[in-house]
C-alpha cells in the first residue's frame, strides 16, 4: 500500500476517539507523524482529564513503527490550543495538517437546554476549533512556502438540524462558517479548509434514539460494517495529501459504502422590486408566482423529522 503522508506532520485533536483514533492510527500508517490531543473525557465532557485513552493510541501508533504524541488538555482552552500546535513544531519541525475531531454532546430539547448544556458544547466545538486553527495559521502565515490542510468535523445536525440538539446543530453550522472563512483568507497561504460529515457507530452515537437501554452499545460491534468509524478516514487522507489541494471551503459526507460532495448554499428564486422598500401589498401579491413557486421541499424534510421529536432526548 502506498504511503500519501509521508513527512507531514499532523494535529489531531479528539484524537482518542472513535474517529479520531482511528485518523491517528491511519495517519501514522500513511508517514505522517501525529499529535493525538485530547482530555480522555466522557461524551458529555464531564469528567475532567484522563490520559489513559490518549496515552494508548500514541503507544499503539508506536508499537507499529510509527511517531507520535500526546498532548492532554482542553482544545477550547487558548494555551492549550497553542501548547498543542507548538508541540507539532517543536517536535517535529513543522506542521502540514489539522484535523479537528473533538466535541461533546449534551442533548436537549430547546425548552429544556441548560446555559451549561448550551454554552459547553458550543464551546468545545467552535471554540475548541478557532484556538488551534489560530494559531495553526500564525505558523502557515509566517511559513508561506508550506500550505497546510485544515479538516473541521461537521454533521447532519449542523446541515440539517436535530431537534433534541440545538446546541450541537449550532456549532457544527458555526464550523461551516467557520471553514469557509478560512478558505478565503488562508488561500493565499496555500491552506486549505473542508469539513467532513461523517455517518459512524461512536460512543456518541451509542446515546441516540434507535438504541436500546437494556441493550449493548452499537459502536461496541460496529468493526467490519458499514458503521464502522475506520471508514471514514479515507476520504480525510485525501483532503490531508498534497492531491487534497484542489478542494477547499467544501463539505463532504462520508459513511462506510458512500463518499458525498455536498452542493453550496445558492441564491434559488428573486423577487425584484425598482425601489429599495417593497411595497408590502405587491410582495404579498406577488409572493406565490415568485419567492412561493413550486412550494417548499425543505418543509418535507421538517416534517419527517418532526415524526422523531416526541421520543428525543430531554422532551
Amino acid at each position: 500500500m502506498a504511503q500519501h503522508l509521508v513527512g507531514k506532520v499532523a494535529v489531531v485533536t479528539g484524537g482518542a476517539g472513535g474517529m479520531g483514533s482511528w485518523i491517528c492510527k491511519i495517519f501514522a500508517e500513511q508517514g505522517a507523524k501525529v499529535v493525538v490531543a485530547d482530555t480522555g473525557a466522557d461524551v458529555e465532557g464531564r469528567m475532567g482529564m484522563d490520559p489513559t485513552r490518549v496515552n494508548a493510541v500514541v503507544d499503539e501508533i508506536k508499537a507499529a513503527g510509527g511517531e507520535a504524541v500526546s498532548v492532554i488538555g482542553d482544545v477550547a482552552d487558548m494555551d492549550v490550543g497553542e501548547k498543542i500546535i507548538k508541540t507539532a513544531i517543536d517536535t517535529y519541525g513543522g506542521l502540514d495538517i489539522l484535523v479537528c475531531a473533538h466535541g461533546i454532546l449534551r442533548e436537549r430539547m430547546i425548552f429544556n437546554q441548560t446555559e451549561d448544556e448550551w454554552d459547553g458544547t458550543v464551546r468545545a466545538h467552535l471554540k475548541g476549533c478557532f484556538t488551534v486553527t489560530k494559531f495553526a495559521a500564525i505558523y502557515w502565515r509566517q511559513e508561506r512556502e508550506r500550505g497546510g490542510r485544515i479538516i473541521y468535523f461537521t454533521s447532519d445536525a449542523g446541515i440539517s438540524g436535530s431537534a433534541g440538539q440545538p446546541n450541537y446543530s449550532a456549532a457544527h453550522m458555526g464550523k461551516l462558517g467557520l471553514m469557509r472563512s478560512n478558505a478565503i483568507a488562508l488561500e493565499r497561504y496555500g491552506v486549505t479548509c473542508n469539513a467532513i460529515a461523517p455517518n459512524a457507530s461512536t460512543r456518541m452515537t451509542d446515546r441516540g434514539l434507535a438504541v436500546g437501554r437494556d441493550e449493548p452499545p452499537p459502536s461496541l460491534s460496529a468493526a467490519g460494517t458499514a458503521r464502522d468509524p475506520k471508514n471514514v478516514v479515507p476520504i480525510i487522507v485525501w483532503l490531508a495529501s498534497d492531491e487534497g489541494k484542489v478542494s477547499t471551503g467544501r463539505v463532504y459526507g462520508v459513511t462506510g459504502h458512500k463518499i458525498t460532495l455536498f452542493s453550496e448554499p445558492l441564491q434559488e428564486r428573486v423577487l425584484y422590486s425598482k425601489t429599495p422598500f417593497f411595497d408590502i401589498d405587491r410582495l404579498f401579491e406577488e409572493w406565490p408566482n415568485t419567492l412561493g413557486q413550486g412550494g417548499y421541499p425543505m418543509n418535507r424534510m421538517v416534517t419527517s423529522a418532526s415524526q422523531v421529536v416526541a421520543n428525543a432526548p430531554g422532551r
